[in-house]
Order: structure tokens, then sequence, then C-alpha cells
């Protein structure tokens, strides 16, 4: 497809097949429906959507390259053994990317979704344990083998059939547009999240380190940020240690180091900080990962929001304190993450 028919908008609904399904016994392509961007698709009664208990990924593409796309679908694995959701089947889910990024322009900047919801819609309440028991391995599965046919009715306290697998989802759409605040930074303010640095060892079921669809909290503070004439939140935890931003991982330059909270604490690990990192230690950089407190924050040099879609972005103050920004550094970071990388 040439880049001048293609569609800026490609959404995919996905039959989430079994992780030990080999490639060469299924048809990949009949588990995959193209679906209307616009188009209602979640049902009144899909459980997950009503409570955000599902994993999703979201990967930049430019022009027409999928960026850090095995680092992101390990990340999507394992969220969703996290949050005990069967294994995606990484297979079926690069096939779908590669069906979409067929579908797009070969130039310019677009985000990818991947979600991967508990239940198979429908309202069913049936585990999705049950479902994947259903699916014999090696199986073709084809979209909608587990839904009751249109129009079938149901007994009155009967469970329905279940769906095939955990409903997915690949939603492409234009990347929006972070050239601006690229260039010119935004604020911070700091927040507590509620936690101690112990909590993700202590309550794993807290999913501190899973990419979840429940970004509520996340959105809350967003709006608490700019409630304080901020532009973003930095998480920070109650016994005085930095997490992670809402949407972003915190990069700080400390004189010639470069430094990004250790995980153990709970956070989401950055596919596009690590990339960063491994980069700035092949040109001969110093980076770190570990425990930053809170009150160091006080004391960078320079600091960095980065995100698979955004990609670095300066942060020009912390808490009212204002920081200078390395234009050149930034520049630099976000070359290389505009570069092909795999």
């Amino acid at each position: 497809m040439t880049a001048s028919s293609a569609a800026t908008r490609f959404a995919l609904k996905i039959a989430s097949l079994p992780a030990d399904v080999p490639v060469g016994e299924i048809a990949l392509g009949g588990s995959f429906v193209e679906v209307g961007f616009d188009a209602p698709a979640v049902l009144v009664g899909q459980l997950s959507a009503q409570r955000g208990d599902g994993v999703f990924e979201s990967i930049s593409v430019v022009d027409g390259h999928a960026q850090e796309l095995e680092a992101h679908l390990a990340r999507l694995e394992n969220s969703a053994a996290l949050c005990d959701l069967p294994a995606p089947n990484l297979a079926q889910w690069r096939a779908a990317i590669a069906l979409t990024l067929a579908n797009l322009p070969s130039t310019g900047d677009f985000a990818l979704r991947l979600v991967l919801e508990r239940d198979g819609g429908a309202g069913s309440s049936v585990p999705v344990a049950a479902a994947v028991a259903a699916v014999a391995p090696g199986a073709a599965v084809a979209l909608g083998a587990f839904a009751p046919a249109a129009g079938a009715a149901v007994a009155p306290g009967a469970v329905p059939p279940a769906p095939a697998l955990a409903t997915a989802w690949l939603v492409a759409a234009p990347a929006p547009d972070a050239t601006a605040v690229r260039e010119h930074g935004l604020s911070a303010v700091t927040l507590d999240r509620g936690i101690d640095s112990g909590a993700a060892a202590r309550a794993p079921w807290l999913l501190l380190g899973a990419k979840t669809l429940s970004y509520a909290v996340n959105m809350a503070a967003i709006r608490e940020a700019k409630r304080r004439g901020a532009d973003e939140a930095i998480f920070v935890t109650s016994d005085g240690f930095v997490l992670e931003a809402a949407t972003s991982s915190l990069i700080v330059r400390l004189r010639d180091e470069l430094v990004t909270p250790a995980p153990s604490g709970g956070i989401l690990q950055g596919t596009t900080q690590l990339s960063l990192f491994e980069y700035l230690e092949r040109t001969g950089r110093h980076t770190a990962t570990r425990d930053i407190p809170t009150s160091t924050l006080q004391l960078v040099d320079a600091a960095w929001l980065v995100s698979s879609t955004r990609l670095a972005v300066p942060i020009t103050a912390i808490d009212e304190r204002a920081i200078g920004v390395d234009a050149a550094l930034t520049r630099e970071f976000n070359a290389y993450l505009r570069s092909p990388r795999d």
C-alpha cells in the first residue's frame, strides 16, 4: 500500500491465542478482524472496560518502523503475568503489528496501542482460564468462535459461552505532535504516591510494575499538577524516594552522570529509558539506575521525562525550582530516539 492511499488510522480486534500455539499450526490472519476506527466495538457488559482490568502498551512508529517492538512485547507479557492474564502469543501480536503497519503510511509519526483485556466481551463472566482450556493446543481459532450465534437466546441464570480468549485490540493513529514541548520543556511538581518504597514487594496485588488500563490515579495526578500551576506530576514515595512521572520515566543529570530511579520501588520499567541508556553507554556516558531521594531533585543540573510517544522532554522546573535546560543533550536524545530502534 502506498503512503498516499494508506489510512492514517487502523484498528484490529484480535482473538487472543494461547502462547504455546506454534506459529506453523495456526492461520494467524483468521484471528484478526479489522474494525472501523470510529465504530462502536466495546459492549455494554464488557467488564474489563468498566473495571480497567487489562494491560496495554504504546509503541511509537516512525516512518513505518515500530520502535523497540520486542521490548514492548516483553513488557506486555510481563504485565499480563502480573495481572494473572494468559500469556500473549507474541507471534500473533507480531503478525497483527505487521498487518497494521502495512495499512499505515510509510512516512510520519504514529502510535500503536496494544490492549489485552480480561474478559472477551459480551459481558461474559467466565474466567479467561476456562476459555483457554477450551482451546486445544495447535488448534486454529477464529474470532468469535465461542460466541453465541446472533439472536441466540441464553437461558435465565445460565452462564454465556466463553469467548475464545481474552479480548485483544490493536489501534493505530497519528501520534500527538510533541515538537513544541520537546523544544520548550515543561514544569513538574512532586506528588506523594501514597506508598512507601517497600510496597511493591510487600503488596504485589497493587500491580505497581504492570502497565494496566487503570490510569485513573495517573490522570488525577496530572490534573492536580495543573491545579498547582505545573504541567506534569512526578510521583514520590511516602518515605522520600523518587518514582516516576504519571505517564513517563524520569532521567536526571547530576554533573556528568545520568541517573534514573531503580525499578525496585514499583516503577514501570521504561522501554524508552532503557534504550536511551544503552545508547548513552555505547557513546561513553556515565549512567546509573539507583534509588533517588526526593531531596536530590533540588540538586539536579538537568532533567527529562521520556516516553515512547513524546520521546525526551526537558523539565524546566520541579516544585517551582528552575532547572537549566540542556538543549544540546535534548536534541541528541531525540535524534537517537527518532532513529530506527529494534
